[in-house]
């Protein structure tokens, strides 16, 4: 009898595998985090064998933890961090690098040259992005221009790219698989929105040899089983999506006009626009929200790349909390931050503004200021950019917000939510599932397997945990999101020309 959907949620610092049972809820959950490697500022690297190794270990642990025989589990769904890059040899299977990481930003020289060439408007109209260092094409041009060998291995078809999705699939069943889906597909740069294949004229401008990329799959597709020596049966691999794409549908925000926001190092508001791309006219990407059912659905996307990282930042590099969850107990000493703004932007600034080259940066400090106020400001922070998403998002669509679905490891954090609602003055909901990542994936396994037998079971498994409702005078709040503003024009431009 199968029980249980394995989701491999694999994160950009930890991997998870977490059993679900047929109600939806968690049956069972192992973590590993793994090492992240940063061999210059601004580059940030993950060795791939640390990647599969730690996943593989999670989903051993978890189901010995469960004590859950492999034969009990209906089907294998995978979310991923997306726009990570790897690339590795067909035969061996050894990387011929390390994976460049989305955060990673070396290859912003790359998109201003192709930028000088006024190919932003070529990328945008077929891919629905912008031209910046976070995703993938450009960081694959940069490993076949600067590792020694590797071009002329690609062009012989020696070698295989993948996002992380791709790399654990072909490392789940034994190499037999070369495939992504198309929302990850739809982070590359490479792939084509509209007509849903790889793109040969982007292709040819990154100079990517076509026959490097993955077979591009619909989300929730039975493509194949695992390699019985992996985890002790041949389990069938029959979901996937990025984790932004993942959440969403985990949400269940499957009708037009919903919109999540999930928490997590970054954060990553999206909304479901229905069976039509909606090109952005304030920068926020066009991306593809999951393929289930033969049946496209695209949304719109705010990525803002420093969130709950700005917490570990003040735990790690200032030390004034000692573990993430004591920052809601330190802003709570203060009634406010003072006049105190936090722009985060560690690895420049991501949607709406998209600049490389702002820098992280705290405004309105005075003699008075104390490292609670500095925590309040974080936490404003994560929210505030937060609204700027939503309300470019609101502009863009034509469609009003009526609820923010909330997730991701940060939501916990009751002052932030009730910061978050008072941000956008619209209702903020935190359902009781809160990996809905996870929940997601296994939801696009579980609906090929036939273990859910539709997507009406599945939303009426979506509960909600808690509402935080906006306060009804704005006014104090308003002189937080001036203040803000403000900092943020100070942020931007800091190291051009440096």
């Amino acid at each position: 009898m199968q029980k249980y959907i394995l989701s491999l949620d694999s994160g950009t610092t930890s991997n998870r595998a977490i059993l679900f049972s047929h109600s939806g809820e968690i049956a069972g959950m192992a973590q590993q985090e793994f090492e992240q490697v940063y061999p210059r500022p601004g580059w940030v690297e993950h060795r791939p064998h640390d990647i599969w190794e730690t996943q593989l270990k999670v989903a051993r642990e978890v189901l010995e933890k469960q004590k859950v025989s492999p034969s009990e589990v209906a089907g294998i769904g995978i979310t991923n961090q997306r726009e990570t890059t790897l690339v590795w040899n067909r035969e061996t299977g050894e990387p011929v690098y390390n994976a460049i990481v989305w955060q990673d930003r070396r290859t912003a020289s790359i998109c201003d040259e192709l930028k000088s060439r006024g190919l932003e408007n070529t990328f945008a109209k077929k891919t629905g992005l912008v031209l910046d260092a976070y995703f993938s094409g450009t960081k694959i041009k940069w490993i076949l221009d600067n590792v020694e060998g590797v071009r002329e291995q690609a062009l012989a078809g020696k070698l295989a790219f993948g996002t992380v999705d791709t790399w654990l699939i072909w490392k789940l069943t034994g190499g037999k698989l070369h495939i992504t889906d198309v929302t990850n597909a739809s982070r590359t740069l490479l792939f084509n929105i509209h007509t849903l294949q790889w793109d040969d004229e982007l292709l040819e401008i990154l100079g990517v040899p076509k026959q490097m990329l993955p077979n591009v799959k619909p989300s929730s597709e039975i493509y194949g089983n695992t390699d019985k020596d992996i985890l002790g049966e041949e389990i069938p691999v029959a979901g996937i999506a990025g984790d932004q794409q993942a959440a969403l549908f985990g949400q269940m925000c499957s009708g037009e006009g919903m919109v999540k926001n999930t928490y997590g190092t970054g954060c990553f508001v999206v909304m479901n626009t229905g069976s039509k791309p909606i090109a952005s006219k304030h920068n926020l990407l066009t991306t593809i929200a999951w393929q289930v059912g033969g049946k496209t659905t695209y949304a719109l996307e705010g990525s803002i790349f420093i969130g709950g990282a700005v917490v570990q930042w003040l735990r790690d590099q200032l030390g004034i909390i000692k573990s993430s969850g004591e920052i809601e107990e330190l802003a709570l000493e203060v009634d406010d931050s003072d006049g105190v703004s936090f722009v985060p932007g560690f690895v420049g600034l991501g949607a709406p503004h998209w600049d490389q080259y702002a820098a992280g940066t705290i405004t309105g400090l005075s003699r008075g200021t104390n490292k609670a106020h500095i925590a309040r400001a974080a936490l404003e922070a994560i929210a505030l950019q937060s609204m700027e998403v939503i309300e470019t998002m609101v502009k863009d669509s034509g469609i009003s917000l009526h609820e923010l679905r909330v997730d991701g490891g940060a939501v916990v954090n009751n002052l932030l939510m009730q910061i978050q609602a008072d941000a956008i003055a619209t209702d903020v909901v935190r359902p009781k599932v809160t990996e809905t990542t996870a929940l997601g994936a296994a939801y696009l396994a579980g609906l090929a397997t036939g273990f859910w037998e539709s997507m009406e079971e599945v939303k009426k498994q979506w509960q909600v945990d808690r509402r935080f409702q906006p306060a009804e005078n704005r006014d104090a709040f308003k002189k937080v999101i001036a203040n803000w503003r403000k900092a943020v024009e100070r942020s931007k431009g800091w190291y051009e020309g440096h």
